[in-house]
């Protein structure tokens, strides 16, 4: 069975992240898509949060898992006999950020995980889960930028908290 994972923090899932997911999901047998729970950033949304948000927007696609952890990605995929990490690139800078990281977990992994860079679609290219949250946080329209359900859910968490 050929397996990959998705991981991220998805905070929040953005349209970008659901165009990798489908489209990682049509080359892959199974696709798991992990939320990290990363003790060293504060999150908008819990990890149940963005496991039931990705849970929905991934409903339709039956090759395709939500689960989290903690800890290091490439521990996750050597304990889960995971071989092949997926990995989105908006632009240049995200490759030299995103190839030193895939580097480094071949090497950590003793060459059992490569990574697969997969490029956004031209129209999320501008797209970061911390810009959707800025525009939502000061009332801006993020419609275009998210699934109806993570719009209701961010006007939810920002409700009365205008800055």
């Amino acid at each position: 069975m050929n397996r990959a994972l998705y991981p991220g923090s998805f905070d929040p899932m953005t349209l970008g992240h659901l165009d990798i997911i489908k489209r990682a999901s049509l080359m892959f047998d199974e696709l798991i898509v992990a939320v990290l729970n990363n003790s060293e950033k504060t999150a908008l949304f819990s990890v149940d949060e963005r496991v039931k948000i990705l849970t929905e927007a991934t409903k339709d696609m039956k090759n395709v898992r939500v689960d989290s952890f903690s800890g290091l990605t490439v521990d996750y995929c050597l304990q889960n006999n995971l071989h092949i990490m997926i990995r989105g690139l908006r632009a240049v800078t995200d490759f030299e950020y995103e190839l030193q990281i895939a580097q480094t977990n071949r090497k950590i992994s003793d060459n059992k995980v490569d990574t697969v860079f997969l490029t956004t679609d031209l129209q999320y290219s501008y797209l970061s889960s911390s810009t959707v949250k800025e525009i939502a946080r000061y009332g801006g329209d993020v419609s275009h930028s998210v699934p109806d359900y993570v719009e209701a859910a961010l006007k939810e968490k920002f409700k009365g908290i205008r800055s």
